[in-house]
């Protein structure tokens, strides 16, 4: 049974006690993820929803072949799963297991949050490439609402080494292991390093961090952890 992150206190989280739970603002890591329609490449989508797709200027490309993922001579070959849609994240370590929903693109460029009503949820960018296919796949989730600690309130207790599980459609289990976790002030976010493709299946754990700036409504730095296939 998955044990909930710790209740937060009430009022603004920039009064609020220190810890892995801030109340009072409802996070979406905006700055980070609203130019993810322009970098992020990998992945396809077959299916004929056009609901929240981007624009062809700011579509990402199609997942590369297989004969494009497959390595050069000499080099080891890079494991990947086919195409499927993920259904659950389980992250042991800090007590997350939850469904996952689709986002996609929104008229202003960005990577739309997941609803901030249910705070045990996360969001796949589903024209991206899937959890466990080659490509750089974005899972996205809120740290906390306006109301109590959310999905990824722990996040920033993951360390390099820890393995987390995506349950997929297809039925299979995708394992990942973490490589880094680290925080970027959003001003200075490393766009390329966090969304350009890969040919490895690579995972992005991203959510807010940082102080909360009141002027500004949102916090100051993002927390990604990077991850791979195994």
């Amino acid at each position: 049974m998955a044990v909930p992150p710790p209740s937060p206190t009430d009022g603004d989280p920039a009064t609020a006690g220190s810890g892995s739970s801030r109340s009072g603002a409802m996070m979406m890591c905006a700055a980070a993820l609203m130019i993810v329609a322009a970098t992020l490449v990998g992945g396809h989508d077959s299916s004929t929803d056009t609901a929240g797709r981007p624009s062809a200027a700011q579509a990402p490309p199609s997942a590369p072949s297989a004969a494009a993922s497959a390595p050069s001579a000499g080099q080891p070959a890079h494991k990947y799963l086919p195409r499927s849609r993920p259904v659950r994240l389980r992250i042991p370590k800090i007590w997350v297991d939850a469904p996952f929903t689709d986002l996609y693109i929104g008229s202003t460029g960005q990577l739309e949050p997941p609803p901030a009503a249910d705070t045990n949820l996360v969001g796949w960018y589903a024209k991206g490439a899937s959890p466990g296919e080659a490509g750089t796949s974005v899972i996205a989730g809120h740290v906390d609402t306006k109301t109590s600690a959310a999905v990824f309130a722990n996040l920033s207790e993951l360390e390099k080494g820890d393995v987390f599980y995506v349950l997929r459609a297809d039925g299979r289990k995708a394992t990942f292991r973490i490589d880094s976790v680290e925080t970027f002030d959003k001003q200075h976010f490393p766009n390329a390093r966090v969304y350009d493709d890969t040919p490895q299946a690579q995972v992005r754990l991203i959510t807010c961090a940082g102080d909360y700036d009141r002027s500004v409504k949102d916090y100051t730095d993002n927390l990604v952890v990077f991850a791979h296939l195994v």
